[in-house]
């Protein structure tokens, strides 16, 4: 496991160095402790500016605590940590001012309408009331909200609250934005408008902290990954390199029909350990997926073992490891695994998103 992270930074030190002044958060051993538990243990790791940083970790790894730190909602024992260019120790208050931080809970004023919300937002960050206003108007557009802009907030459904939430971080552009599980509970198509902003953030050199319990999100939207486990960064890097350090191949077997997958399992444990059978069923529970050390002749090996059994195969073949396969191998975490809804679309063949709850 250290080996991977020490494999990884070894491969970034090959990249251009960058100035200080490229980095919109530094993190530098930074360490928390809550009494006798110590939260953070060195945590060290930086985001470029238009970079999304994918922050992933089982329960209590020290995600939230990292994200509080950085935000000034917490306080470090030692470390260094600046964020857009400011302490977050000693000048907390420009750390403030040079950010967005939002949550999986909309906290805005229920009574007020859409319009209400963003105008009083842009008077609380210092704008007249006449640029307050046009702000609004335009982050109603950008937010596609114009439609709903004079209805009370509580008549809004959970993706439109969410967007809006957004919205009012953005009255005053930010340098940082921190996403905290940002689409939790949202339907496709609200995911895909938060999918899109954070793609447009990055567009415009805005840098981007996203926690998620969705690991096919961070896949898709990060730049960089960083995995935090019981308070110290085991592994960063891009999702490639992560997958790649596994060194692991996986076999997936998809019968003609899903009833057989139970016989499949029983003809197949033999060649498992214990551990792995924890992890094998897909989101459709229509495929079954083992590591395959040994690459071509483990899915000889699985043909060989299938092929008395007379089951169909729809397919079957070698394939890399998922981001959640690799967070597993590094973490061993085994907490229930969740989907990502899909809406009726395929998945890829994934297996479902293991949930990183904080």
């Amino acid at each position: 496991m250290h080996d991977t992270n020490a494999r990884i930074r070894r491969r970034s030190g090959r990249h251009r160095r960058r100035d200080e002044s490229d980095y919109a958060v530094v993190v530098e051993g930074l360490r928390k402790r809550f009494g006798d538990f110590e939260a953070l243990r060195g945590v060290s790791f930086s985001v470029g500016r238009g970079e999304v940083l994918g922050l992933l970790g089982p329960n209590g790894a020290g995600k939230t605590t990292t994200v509080d730190i950085l935000s000034t909602l917490s306080t470090p024992d030692s470390g260094i940590v600046r964020v857009a260019g400011h302490d977050v120790a000693t000048d907390p208050a420009a750390v403030r001012r040079s950010i967005m931080l939002t949550g999986q809970q909309v906290a805005l004023d229920e009574m007020l309408t859409g319009r209400e919300n963003l105008v009083m937002f842009g008077r609380l960050q210092g704008l007249r009331k006449h640029s307050a206003k046009r702000r609004a108007d335009e982050l109603l557009d950008q937010f596609d909200l114009q439609y709903a802009s004079d209805r009370q907030l509580g008549t809004y459904s959970g993706g439109m609250r969410r967007r809006i939430d957004i919205a009012c971080g953005l009255v005053v552009r930010p340098e940082v934005v921190f996403l905290d599980e940002p689409t939790t509970g949202l339907d496709p198509r609200s995911r895909q408008s938060v999918w899109d902003l954070v793609a447009k953030f990055k567009g415009e050199g805005i840098a981007t902290v996203l926690t998620t319990q969705y690991l096919e999100e961070a896949d898709t939207l990060s730049d960089k990954i960083v995995v935090i486990n019981r308070g110290t960064v085991i592994a960063q890097g891009t999702a490639d390199e992560l997958k790649a350090r596994t060194g692991a191949t996986f076999c997936e077997i998809v019968p003609r029909y899903p009833s057989d997958i139970p016989h499949i399992l029983h003809a197949l444990g033999p060649m498992m350990m214990p551990r792995q059978k924890q992890n094998m069923l897909s989101a459709e529970t229509d495929r079954v997926s083992m590591p395959a050390p040994r690459g071509p002749q483990t899915l000889v090996e699985v043909v060989h073992r299938l092929s008395p059994t007379g089951i169909q195969l729809a397919d079957i073949g070698l394939r890399r490891p998922s981001l959640d396969e690799v967070f597993f191998a590094l973490t061993g975490n085994t907490e229930t695994a969740h989907q990502q809804p899909t809406n009726g679309q395929n998945t890829g063949g994934r297996r479902p998103d293991e949930r990183l709850t904080r």
